[in-house]
């Protein structure tokens, strides 16, 4: 009776354990999933395909909304620096948009269509500034470096869409250099 006893316990005893086992294991499973989500969303909207500076940005709780926007602003931004937004600049912000993710149902979307026809206020790219700036103080040099490299590129594509005449000369104005080097002083 007592091995029966013994023997009852034991597996009470074994089956909690490899309960809780279970229950940490699926935890751990899923958050591994949610993560891994994470990252394909945050590469989906930048380009971004370093897993370390995808791993930083999830760290930092950026999500693939806040990065959408914060790679549109600058290019919206240089589209706009002499004043203008011509058709070819339109054409390259459609394509970095597609590139970014965005569907023509999304807000985001929405909100760069508006922008074709009126210039977003400045406080925009205030906003944008200030909220590279605190980013910038939690990424390392390298998950830094490849956001900057990744969203001033797209910035500067963006410059070069309808620079020049004919393909000669230069292709970017000193305006829109002017906010090109005003995105990348956010980063200092």
């Amino acid at each position: 009776m007592s091995e029966e006893f013994l023997g009852d316990r034991r597996k009470a005893l074994e089956e909690e354990f490899f309960a809780k086992q279970n229950q940490r294991l699926l935890q751990q499973f899923r958050e591994t999933m949610a993560a891994k989500a994470q990252h394909d969303a945050l590469a989906a909207a930048s380009g971004i395909t370093d897993a370390a500076v995808l791993e930083q940005l999830a760290a930092a709780d950026v999500s693939s909304e806040t990065l959408a926007a914060l790679s549109l602003v600058p290019l919206v931004e240089v589209a706009w620096a002499d004043g203008t937004l011509d058709a070819q600049e339109r054409s390259a912000l459609l394509a970095a948009a597609e590139h970014a993710g965005l569907g023509k149902e999304s807000v985001s979307y929405q909100l760069l269509d508006a922008w074709f026809s009126e210039r977003p206020p400045p406080k925009l790219l205030a906003a944008w500034k200030a909220y590279v700036a605190g980013l910038s103080r939690t990424l390392d040099v390298h998950a830094k470096g490849a956001l900057k490299q990744d969203l001033l590129g797209r910035a500067r594509v963006i410059a070069e869409a309808a620079g020049g005449f004919l393909g000669l000369g230069k292709r970017i104005s000193s305006a829109e250099q002017a906010v090109l080097t005003e995105l990348e002083q956010a980063f200092a």
